[in-house]
């Protein structure tokens, strides 16, 4: 599995970006991001999930996901998260800082 993950905003602007390939992750960091990729539901989230007026210094993502034959992007600020596919984002966040790109 092949993620393309981005966070911008925040208060201090920073741009995070990473290319993440879920086969140079360990076994079990591996099985935790896919059951939480699939308790979060996101290859049936839409496209856009976004609020009316979001705060300047909030996060947005932009998330890409290649698993199979299947290839999704969401696009969310952080306002309009649901809560079901905040951990996901989380441990996204986190393995960002392992793979970070330019």
């Amino acid at each position: 599995m092949i993620i393309i993950f981005e966070r911008t905003g925040g208060f201090a602007g920073i741009t995070q970006r990473a290319v993440i390939d879920t086969a140079s992750l360990s076994p079990e960091e591996r099985q935790a991001l896919e059951a939480l990729l699939e308790q979060a539901g996101f290859f049936d989230l839409p496209p856009r999930l976004a609020r009316e007026g979001e705060g300047v210094d909030r996060f947005q993502y932009l998330v890409t996901i290649e698993h199979g034959d299947r290839k999704h992007t969401v696009v969310l600020s952080e306002e309009a998260m649901p809560e079901s596919l905040q951990p996901l984002m989380r441990r996204l966040s986190l393995l960002a800082r392992r793979f970070r790109s330019p």
